[in-house]
């Protein structure tokens, strides 16, 4: 395993914050060559239509897929949801992932190469591409940090195997800061807010709808928005249930329904404000509003290109940290469900 190029920051000991004991131990397996381990991938055609009594565990963070889909009139799906999973951290979803108690999940970019790093085998089955920002960086309270080169010799909040740790190595590249002018704090997203208000970091990536809170809380601290974006939106699933044909075909048809709810989001803001982040996100009504003006247009690509591109891109700038071992993330992409999503939409929403 590579050492940390962070000073104080212990590679054993970081991965075992994030994941607990079994996955840290997954993760250090990961250093080594997973391929012998690894579980081939079907390659067998989808099937066209689902066969009747199949199920599906989905993941729904905060309860909002369901809710997407009860706003949006989707009622009959073509298969079971036996488990709406309130599960959304890249570390639970892959714990749940190996317990087999979750199917597909919806995350950024980084959760699949870190599954790959631990040696769990999963696959990219969709993708949203988000071109605007979802995350900011917020100070502490009286904090007098203005921009990112003001990270220097600052405590980030830091979370490896999340879309927010790649955000801010991205924004640190981009400032021209190397790991070593910065100390990087071990935490996970949902630790950010409480290490922020105690002082126990200066700097962590927030998502825009987790800022107006904070901010209206704390009148000292500030936000930083930059121009770095996390470029994928995704659906992904475990290599064992994609070999399952009839869990394959459910999956394939779940896609659409995934994709036009997010259509269907964008274009109600007000009754997505009024009902998700007011009724059950606590925001003001003004909160929500500016939270959506953020929101990105839902594009669902035909093609992958320019997302293996970015995943590797991803991959390659965690592995110069010694973050991961450098591996190809063509083999994250079962091609299979490549033009689901974007089918299943208007033209104006494919990219």
């Amino acid at each position: 395993m590579p050492s940390s190029p962070v000073p104080g920051l212990d590679r054993r000991l970081f991965l075992t914050s994030l994941l607990g004991v079994t996955a840290a131990a997954a993760g250090l397996s990961g250093c080594a060559d997973n391929s012998a381990a690894a579980e081939a991938a079907s390659d067998a055609p989808l099937a066209s239509k689902v066969p009747a009594g199949t199920s599906l565990q989905i993941a729904s963070y905060q309860n909002a897929q369901q809710l997407q889909f009860k706003l949006a009139g989707f009622r009959d799906l073509p298969f079971k949801v036996s488990n709406w999973l309130n599960i959304g951290a890249r570390p639970d979803v892959i714990n749940a992932f190996r317990a087999k108690s979750l199917e597909v999940a919806n995350n950024a970019g980084i959760p699949p190469i870190q599954a790959h790093y631990q040696g769990f085998d999963a696959k990219i089955v969709a993708i949203n591409i988000t071109r605007k920002p979802n995350y900011l960086f917020a100070t502490k309270p009286g904090s007098d940090i203005r921009k990112v080169a003001d990270f220097k010799g600052k405590r980030l909040a830091f979370s490896q195997g999340q879309a927010q740790g790649v955000v801010l190595l991205r924004a640190l590249k981009k400032a021209g800061l190397a790991y070593d002018d910065v100390e990087l704090v071990p935490l996970t997203s949902n630790q950010f807010l409480t290490a922020l208000q105690s002082g126990q970091v200066d700097i962590a990536p927030l998502g825009n709808t987790q800022a107006p809170a904070y901010l209206a809380q704390y009148k000292s601290a500030r936000t930083i928005t930059t121009d770095v974006v996390d470029l994928l939106n995704l659906l992904w699933a475990p290599v064992s249930v994609l070999n399952d044909s009839a869990k394959a075909a459910a999956i394939a048809a779940y896609i659409p329904y995934w994709a036009k709810g997010q259509v269907w989001t964008y274009e109600h803001p007000d009754e997505w404000n009024e009902q998700f982040y007011v009724g059950t996100q606590n925001l003001t009504p003004a909160q929500a509003k500016a939270v959506t003006a953020l929101a990105n247009k839902p594009l669902f690509p035909p093609r992958w290109d320019e997302a293996i591109a970015w995943e590797q891109e991803t991959a390659d700038l965690l592995a110069a940290g010694g973050f991961v071992k450098k591996f190809d993330v063509s083999e994250l992409f079962d091609h299979r469900f490549e033009s689901i999503a974007a089918k299943a939409v208007p033209a104006e929403y494919r990219r």
